[in-house]
């Protein structure tokens, strides 16, 4: 298999991909293409498998099959590889777990537009508008249901990592680059993922890279 992807540290999208990549346990060949180059402008137009995602990443190859969009991408492997792998066993945790997952996948519009992922920034004063305050208490909120009633089994939101966490891991990188404020279990979860060895394995290689997209370097 080969997985396209943007800039570790700035491609919140290529995170959740990459992340799934890593759940399933499958072997892959990870391909950067850095947002905004040449190469991206060439992804864009390129015909062929890479059509259908009109130049977005991340994309999965895996053999005749091209998967594009982060979410297709975790299901498509949780096809392959058991889904019991990415989704609690209990059906009402899976329940949650996939509405949770959805919801991020399709909401949360302000907090991304005040705060686009930069894992190796750390911003002073940020304050939140009220959308993107509402972004953060309902993410909050989220968190701490999936803690209280199914998360006994580890430090993740339903136990042990899984799909949520995998769609959840980059807004942990955005309340820890914008320092927004957190309860006590949500900072708990939060150090539980950063400190996720596969997390540390992809903040070390953003911390290395030498492309800056200045857009993403100030608060707008």
């Amino acid at each position: 298999m080969k997985l396209i992807i943007g800039n570790k540290n700035y491609s919140s999208w290529s995170l959740r991909g990459w992340l799934a990549a890593k759940q399933s346990g499958l072997s892959f060949e990870e391909i950067t293409v850095p947002m905004f180059g040449k190469q991206w402008d060439a992804l864009k137009s390129e015909d062929g498998g890479t059509q259908p995602s009109h130049g977005k990443v991340p994309i999965l190859w895996d053999d005749e099959a091209v998967v594009w969009d982060s979410l297709a991408i975790l299901e498509y492997l949780a096809d392959k590889v058991g889904r019991d792998r990415f989704w609690p066993k209990d059906a009402v945790a899976r329940g949650m777990a996939r509405s949770m997952v959805a919801e991020m996948h399709s909401s949360y519009h302000a907090l991304r537009g005040e705060c686009p992922m930069n894992v190796r920034k750390r911003f002073e004063g940020f304050t939140p508008s009220e959308a993107c305050r509402q972004d953060i208490l309902r993410i909050l909120g989220l968190w701490a249901e999936a803690r209280s009633r199914f998360g006994s089994g580890g430090p993740f939101l339903f136990g042990t990592f899984g799909a949520a966490d995998v769609y959840f891991a980059p807004v942990v990188s955005r309340f820890i680059s914008y320092q927004i404020a957190v309860p006590g279990f949500a900072a708990a979860y939060m150090q539980a993922v950063w400190e996720h060895e596969w997390l540390q394995a992809w903040i070390e290689t953003s911390e290395s890279e030498e492309w800056v997209i200045e857009q993403y370097e100030t608060i707008g």
